[in-house]
């Protein structure tokens, strides 16, 4: 008998089928959801695989290489990337000596200091600070900087020092230095917010006689001083030699007392290991284009439209507070002549160029946004096919948690608000009847008015920065941070520019003086920019085919001054910053007679367990020869064709690319 399915059990069986088609549904949908969420999480660096990130896709720089091998014979790389051997001699040595006394434990009083200023000022104007409380024998409170506090918007995990530094590490360091302490004690905390603390706004240069019979007798009557440092340092750079300890002092607080909080050296590391991924070195780059700098030494006709607006009016504000001295409109053509202003990004691309390395060199761009906009480093880019900075070797999420959790601010309208809430006001308000409104102006376009030089195109006067731009500012501070650190571990440095808005050493001057003392022979160029600005005058008309001539030019040039820069840093540098030329008083010297150490000033012998240390160089033979080395005097390889042949004057002959490499491996001495 033939079993025949009802009309109820044909839809039961429907039913049921629907019911674990659903089932199966929820279940992709939850499994859809959990694998979200643990890709969110492990993207945004939360969880215990935030170690392979650097193996995805987080930034958008992928290096280009033209050749995958990069030589590393002795000559090539080592003209390139090597140490400058003549200055192996110089061992950092700021160790104090056997009569150095711990600090008393009855002190003076308390020093509170406020720091205002930029990156290297706060710096500079710390190890100055120290050196000042050892000084008094006073009790140092950990310096509040100006632009990290809380009513500048920045996250609430951090107090002012600790948003830059290291606290624990900083008190630590100093600890048989200078007494320090995190805050005042209560009653004199009281006295700070009534202002009844005696304060003394110094100046940059305030000698050890200033503190000892100024300062001093005002300390030991309240017990307490504050001090404002507000032009990035508050002690003298040259001390008498009587006082080389506290030189010293300065030197152990700059380069080994200041180091980062955990979270921007972890962002700096990874920012390195990405750059180091190819295996191949890197060269860093600071610019030292702000506005400051240029409006203080009159480089506005450099640029043009807004940017020299905006440079004209800053050194007006400076010439109405007296930070300079001298006529609004200066000749700034005759200031670059005069090695005055800096070096454009193209000029150091063609530096570079010309030098020998290649288009495929790793260049990492220092500093935050180059004033007069990205358009300047178009050249630089068009030069180098692998020039990065911060922003494409980290993700938006990494940079937001160096910065903390922040209270969100609502940006302010643009400027045009203003003039619309008049015309509310008047359209509200007063007797009828009243007389037509003007007819209306011309509108303007967003692009007009957006960014933090918007305001040219509407007011006179610079506005105040608001509570936004001042986080911005404190931001800033953050990526010079990661910058210096990565420009403290790259292979080879240059800086466009070492002055900053004062005249004083700049964040380049500090990372030179600080790759000096980490390790001398570190190849760091130093170029003389007014003997470079006559070079360029030569071939201005063929800037890009230059011939042969030329480039072994910039080639001494750039070689000499890797050594003959350091006797110029001397009279210039050192007269306004220790820690960006901190010899002869933080070092000693490995040889019983080195013309260079003299010269310098370097006569303490290092001691007898430091003569061991040897830089480790390459193993091979230094008759080894690199054939590509003739590619770099081809200039750019500018071809207009494949049939077109380049002349035969831009090629070096190999006998004299192998006396310019052996003269840089003798140390540039010829």
């Amino acid at each position: 008998m033939k079993w025949v399915k009802t009309k109820g059990e044909g839809k039961a069986m429907v039913s049921k089928k629907m019911k674990w088609v659903g089932l199966i549904g929820l279940f992709v949908s939850a499994f859809s959801l959990v694998a979200h969420f643990l890709l969110a999480r492990h993207t945004h660096g939360g969880g215990p695989v935030s170690e392979y990130q650097t193996s995805l896709t987080f930034f958008s720089w992928r290096p280009f290489f033209d050749n995958a091998d990069h030589p590393k014979t002795i000559r090539k790389y080592g003209r390139l990337w090597g140490p400058v051997r003549r200055l192996e001699s110089l061992q950092p040595h700021a160790n104090p000596g056997s009569n150095y006394p711990a600090p008393e434990v009855q002190s003076t009083g308390f020093i509170f200091a406020r720091i205002r200023g930029g990156f290297h000022e706060i710096r500079n104007s710390i190890s100055d600070v120290v050196a000042v409380a050892r000084l008094l024998n006073a009790t140092l409170v950990i310096p509040e900087i100006q632009s990290t506090t809380s009513s500048k918007g920045i996250s609430s995990e951090f107090k002012s020092f600790a948003y830059l530094y290291n606290e624990d590490q900083f008190m630590a360091a100093l600890a048989k230095d200078v007494q320090i302490v995190k805050t005042l004690p209560k009653n004199l905390k009281g006295a700070r917010r009534k202002k009844e603390i005696p304060s003394f706004r110094v100046a940059h240069s305030a000698s050890p006689y200033f503190y000892l019979h100024h300062v001093l007798p005002v300390l030991t009557r309240h017990s307490v001083v504050e001090l404002v440092v507000s032009e990035g340092g508050c002690l003298q750079s040259t001390l008498p030699p009587l006082l080389v300890e506290y030189q010293k002092l300065r030197c152990r607080v700059a380069f080994h007392a200041l180091r980062f909080r955990e979270e921007v050296q972890e962002l700096a590391i990874k920012i390195l290991n990405r750059l180091r991924a190819s295996g191949r070195p890197f060269l860093a780059y600071d610019p030292g284009m702000t506005r400051d700098a240029l409006a203080y030494y009159g480089c506005a006709e450099l640029f043009q439209d807004v940017h020299t607006e905006l440079i004209l009016h800053r050194r007006s504000w400076m010439i109405k507070h007296r930070i300079v001295k001298g006529n609004l409109s200066v000749d700034s053509a005759k200031q670059r002549l005069n090695g005055l202003c800096p070096l454009m990004p193209e000029e150091i691309g063609i530096l570079l160029r010309a030098y020998g390395y290649r288009s495929d060199t790793i260049i990492y761009i220092s500093g935050g946004e180059i004033f007069g906009g990205r358009k300047k480093l178009i050249p630089l880019h068009a030069m180098f096919e692998n020039v990065v900075d911060r922003t494409s070797l980290s993700t938006p999420w990494e940079l937001s948690e160096v910065y903390g959790r922040e209270t969100k601010y609502f940006s302010k309208a643009h400027l045009a608000t203003k003039e619309e809430r008049k015309f509310i006001d008047w359209k509200t308000s007063g007797p009828r009847p009243r007389p037509l409104p003007p007819p209306p102006a011309r509108p303007k376009y967003p692009y007009n008015i957006e960014g933090w030089w918007g305001w040219v195109a509407e007011i006179d006067n610079e506005p105040e920065s608001s509570v936004e731009e001042f986080r911005t500012n404190a931001h800033k501070l953050l990526w010079e941070a990661v910058d210096y650190i990565i420009c403290l571990e790259a292979d080879a440095f240059i800086a466009g520019f070492d002055r900053d808005g004062k005249g004083h050493p700049n964040l380049a001057s500090l990372v030179m003086g600080h790759r000096l003392y980490q390790f001398a022979p570190a190849r760091t160029y130093r170029p003389n920019r007014k003997e470079t600005v006559k070079l360029f005058e030569e071939i201005q008309d063929n800037l890009y085919q230059a011939n042969h001539t030329w480039i072994r030019s910039i080639r001494k040039s750039l070689r000499r001054n890797l050594v003959d820069g350091f006797l110029g840093e001397s009279k210039r540098t050192k007269l306004l910053s220790l820690i960006a030329f901190p010899i002869p008083e933080c070092f000693c010297t490995s040889r019983a007679s080195s013309e260079l150490s003299a010269s310098l000033g370097v006569l303490q012998r290092c001691p007898s367990w430091m003569n061991g240390q040897k830089i480790m160089y390459q193993t091979k033979d230094e008759n080894d020869e690199d054939v590509n080395d003739d590619e770099d005097s081809l200039f750019f390889r500018q071809i207009v064709d494949d049939n077109h042949e380049v002349d035969s004057g831009e090629i070096s002959n190999k006998e004299e690319t192998l006396v310019e490499d052996q003269e840089e491996l003798d140390g540039g001495e010829r």
